[in-house]
């Protein structure tokens, strides 16, 4: 079975338990749908001893401190600014709730680090004549390695496109793979790049899944494998680029990438956000969306803080003044060696 049936089976299997489970608070005032926040989340998010280890996150404490900040004759406004704050405190960009007014974010996970890519410099490297297929950017640089630039998994990449671009690149001494700024999107689509760099199935991590209501009521890990496409496959060096904003199934796909022996990854470290994601609602009708199966790299260590580059680099001040990205130059020297 191919490794994105497995996942959509999990999904399914997760919508199933999740379904049964739903809350039964019934009001609708500032204090329902507090409860039915906190309890959603307690009952379904998967990260919260990883986090506790982390950072000493108290779920529990969590709801005393911000029960405190509920009272009934608050409005909307002042609910929905106590209850992103309460989410906020998982520390994941992954969470967001969502009402008509706003989208709460978890905005740390990258404003703490170097952003560590330029469009003005990047158009640089791509030339005016570039080429554009399925959302991919991608250019044959001066010293003969490939560029592709892919800013989102959102949108399917089609296998033709694919064929199309290592057909361009045939003669290329190897490949650069830009996923900086690449916030996921389609995990799938994010597999089906990641295909065409191995000759053989891979081990890549394990998944988990929720089982009951109880904060470590999971399924024992489930190995999960990459397969090699049925078409073109690249056969030469791969160098995968990232930075923080490399986030959500982005950081999926730089954890399969890393399993290849002909890839290495340049860079900063990876924004995290892995584990695959849950929905529900509040009485109000706001959404809640965070991960609820967590995700593991072939050694079983999370990856939800992020995947470190194998070589660490950031753009530096005197190379960005000079209109030269650093990390682009770093990964071309790798690539010659």
């Amino acid at each position: 079975m191919r490794q994105g049936f497995v996942y959509l089976l999990l999904f399914f299997c997760l919508f199933g338990i999740t379904s049964c489970i739903r809350e039964d608070i019934t009001g609708n005032t500032p204090r329902d749908n507090f409860e039915s926040l906190w309890r959603i989340i307690d009952r379904q998010y998967c990260f919260f001893e990883y986090k506790k280890a982390e950072y000493g996150l108290d779920w529990d404490e969590v709801y005393r401190r911000y029960s405190q900040r509920i009272t009934n004759e608050m409005n909307s406004e002042a609910l929905f600014e106590v209850l992103s704050e309460m989410v906020n405190e998982l520390r994941d960009g992954h969470v967001n709730l969502t009402s008509t007014m706003a989208v709460s974010q978890y905005r740390a996970w990258y404003d703490a680090y170097p952003r560590n890519f330029n469009d003005s410099i990047q158009s640089r490297y791509l030339g005016k004549d570039y080429s554009i297929t399925s959302g991919l950017k991608y250019q044959i640089l001066d010293n003969n390695i490939g560029y592709v630039y892919c800013g989102s998994f959102t949108t399917s990449i089609g296998e033709g496109a694919l064929n199309q671009i290592l057909r361009r690149f045939a003669t290329c001494n190897g490949i650069i793979i830009d996923v900086r700024n690449n916030g996921g999107g389609n995990l799938t689509t994010a597999q089906k790049l990641a295909s065409r760099f191995t000759n053989e199935k891979r081990l890549t991590g394990y998944i988990s899944h929720k089982t009951g209501q109880g904060r470590q009521d999971f399924s024992a890990p489930i190995p999960v494998y990459i397969e090699p496409s049925d078409n073109i496959r690249w056969q030469k060096k791969v160098a995968v680029l990232t930075n923080r904003r490399s986030y959500s199934a982005t950081n999926d796909f730089v954890n399969i990438m890393r399993a290849f022996p002909n890839v290495i990854i340049v860079g900063d470290k990876t924004g995290g956000g892995s584990g695959l994601p849950f929905t529900s609602e509040i009485p109000n009708g706001w959404s809640i969306r965070f991960s609820a199966s967590p995700m593991y790299n072939a050694q079983m260590q999370q990856i939800e803080f992020g995947i470190e580059p194998d070589v660490s680099v950031n753009i530096t001040s005197e190379d960005y003044n000079k209109g030269i990205d650093t990390i682009i130059e770093t990964a071309c020297k790798l690539i010659k060696q």
